[in-house]
């Protein structure tokens, strides 16, 4: 076959498609139309029904703020747990809100809104330049429970935080409280004056702030806060430290300064609420001498004794800690 022979039959072939016929079209018109039916009703379903719309989710969370601004661009991290009772729990030096920790996995299942503040400079809070004295810490105490809307609080306070809840409780009244609890407190004083003997010199609290300046994980890391030498263990220790190293080393020491000028002596008889005493006999930073003389300046008290605990009894004695707690809390 020559060339032009093979063009031709190329050419006049023709390729037969067959047409579909008149039932196929009606299954095709039928399962469209059943499928945009499908999809209109799938759409109406995510629209009005709360289970799969995003937009009308019932939310998870109690929808309490983390973080409350407590003055401009200075905001304070706040542990908001369980419903009920108020107690609210400010923390040591250095230390932070987090320090409660076995505080809040028992209260907040015991019928307790629990609340842990940290103080500005310490922890999550910001770490603003300014003042970090205890007119300063009340005052946020003070806006935070007001923007809380808290009332008829137990206000718990552990070292240098004892001292500042009782600044707070003379200072402003007990507003917002109606109890005080008071754990290893250092107070009322947390150096030696004219008639109070006991605690540091001011000469040896002057070095200590100092050396918080020159070498402050050693300083940190030199706190003694078990009582004996199984109270506390490798962990718990570690844990405690890691907190402490998380302020700001600004404010670790302008506090500490501050703690060391504070005399609460003529401010104990202000005090007109209730007030639980909770301290370790075998306490080598604060010696049970501190729970005797708030014991003595405070009308309405008394004192727990922790005996197998020194400066950690929130977690040395946990369980007779927290149930001692409650007990107070409940009266």
């Amino acid at each position: 076959m020559n060339q032009s022979a093979k063009i031709t039959n190329t050419n006049t072939t023709s390729v037969n498609i067959d047409t579909p016929s008149t039932g196929t079209l009606s299954i095709f018109k039928f399962a469209r139309a059943r499928f945009a039916t499908m999809a209109i009703g799938l759409f109406l379903l995510l629209s009005v029904n709360p289970a799969f719309s995003q937009g009308k989710r019932i939310p998870a969370s109690a929808g309490r703020e983390e973080f409350i601004e407590v003055e401009k661009n200075v905001k304070l991290h706040v542990t908001d747990l369980g419903d009920g009772q108020p107690l609210v729990l400010i923390h040591g030096w250095p230390l932070s809100n987090e320090m409660y920790e076995y505080q809040y996995q028992y209260f907040s299942r015991k019928g307790f809104r629990v609340i842990g503040i940290s103080l500005r400079g310490f922890g999550k809070s910001d770490k603003p330049y300014g003042k970090y004295d205890f007119d300063v810490f009340s005052d946020d105490i003070k806006v935070v429970l007001e923007k809380l809307k808290i009332e008829n609080a137990v206000l718990g306070g552990f070292s240098m935080g004892g001292a500042v809840v009782l600044h707070y409780t003379a200072k402003y009244n007990a507003a917002h409280i109606s109890k005080l609890a008071l754990f290893a407190a250092a107070g009322p004083s947390w150096v030696q004056r004219p008639g109070f003997p006991y605690g540091l010199t001011q000469q040896e609290a002057e070095a200590f702030a100092n050396a918080t300046m020159a070498n402050r994980p050693q300083v940190i890391g030199s706190f003694d806060f078990s009582g004996t030498e199984t109270s506390l263990s490798k962990g718990l220790s570690d844990w405690i430290y890691g907190i402490n190293m998380q302020a700001s080393p600004y404010a670790t020491t302008e506090s500490i300064k501050a703690l060391a000028q504070l005399d609460l002596r003529p401010e104990l008889k202000k005090i007109k609420i209730p007030v639980a005493i909770f301290h370790g006999t075998k306490d080598k930073l604060l010696g049970f001498f501190f729970a005797e003389e708030l014991h003595k300046g405070i009308k309405d008290s008394y004192i727990v004794k922790f005996e197998n605990s020194g400066h950690a009894l929130f977690v040395e004695e946990l369980e007779k800690f927290n149930s001692e707690l409650e007990k107070f809390a409940k009266k």
